[in-house]
């Protein structure tokens, strides 16, 4: 205790310094407030002085109550040099416009390899089984095939809902659980040098292709394609960007660099998230469009198609070309 009140008394001038910087409502000059000591040319060193504050009374395991005061103090000098201090919608909204679809174009390998470790097998598959049928009950049990097959029939009541389901509601309840589901495995996958990721986008395109190529041999190319057509384009981006971003973490350690793999993690994992952010909003879009477009049945085949492959022009469109022209300006 005794040293922790040395350290205050020798350390509070400059942080009721800070508390001054920033108050509401004073007159600022060039980033600095004025009549105050903090000015624009010292304002780095004595942020990252106030920084070192923080991480030594944690260190010393001084009082919670000062490691707080610390704590709120380089939050808002934080906010106020790098302006976080901004409604959070807007960053958000920067990240949607430009931010998100730059981050995608930057880390293309990773994208590119997850793009063919999901679409080359589900293709695959897909075109197999109309050649060899029952190439089909390699991955799907005589039960999953009967489940299908009732919620794609052109008799089925209620197209894509399995019996449980009572609502339009409850299904996309459903495909976030199913989709999220599927979306994590192949992200956290990335946790054990990326092979959990590789194995799950492998496995999640032949399930896709087995299922997709099944219903398109029997018949029903109506029902499942005019199904799938609406959500595919955020359902399938999404589970790509997913495997990019359990890639990225792979990748952290199995090639870190000079960095350790810890530090490597860290540093791909915040582009990792990034990345997991974009195809989660993607996920939750396509599990709309699943439960309330998709299953109409007023609808033509041909109108459906069409809609889907809007979509998939507006996602390639938004993913190739947001953002170019706010980072130009």
């Amino acid at each position: 205790m005794v040293k922790e009140r040395r350290y205050i008394a020798h350390r509070q001038a400059e942080w009721e310094a800070w508390d001054r910087w920033l108050a509401p409502r004073r007159r600022v000059v060039n980033g600095a407030v004025a009549g105050d000591p903090i000015d624009a040319a010292g304002l780095p060193h004595r942020f990252r002085r106030l920084c070192h504050d923080l991480a030594l009374v944690r260190d010393r395991n001084y009082s919670a109550a000062l490691a707080d005061d610390l704590h709120r103090r380089v939050l808002a000098a934080h906010q106020r040099i790098y302006g976080a201090g901004k409604p959070e919608g807007g960053a958000i909204l920067r990240f949607v416009a430009g931010g998100f679809p730059v981050l995608v174009r930057s880390e293309w390998r990773v994208v590119l390899a997850a793009l063919l470790l999901f679409a080359a097998p589900l293709l695959a598959m897909l075109l197999a089984i109309q050649a060899w049928p029952d190439v089909a009950f390699l991955l799907l049990s005589p039960e999953t095939v009967t489940e299908i097959e009732n919620m794609y029939s052109p008799s089925a009541p209620h197209l894509g809902r399995p019996r449980a389901a009572s609502s339009e509601w409850a299904m996309w309840g459903f495909y976030i659980a199913n989709n999220v589901r599927i979306d994590f495995q192949a992200f956290a996958g990335g946790v054990a040098f990326g092979l959990g990721t590789v194995f799950y986008l492998l496995y999640n395109g032949l399930y896709i292709g087995a299922v997709a190529g099944h219903l398109t041999q029997i018949g029903f190319v109506s029902t499942f394609w005019g199904f799938v057509a609406g959500h595919s384009a955020f359902e399938l981006t999404g589970a790509v960007l997913s495997g990019a971003a359990g890639l990225k973490l792979g990748l952290a350690l199995l090639a870190p660099g000079r960095l350790s793999r810890l530090a490597a993690l860290k540093e791909n994992g915040r582009v990792a998230a990034q990345l997991l952010y974009g195809a989660a909003a993607l996920t939750f879009l396509a599990a709309f469009i699943e439960a309330f477009w998709s299953p109409l049945r007023g609808v033509s085949l041909e109108f459906k198609i069409a809609v889907g492959m809007g979509f998939w022009l507006l996602t390639c469109t938004y993913l190739l070309l947001g953002g170019r022209r706010s980072r130009a300006a």
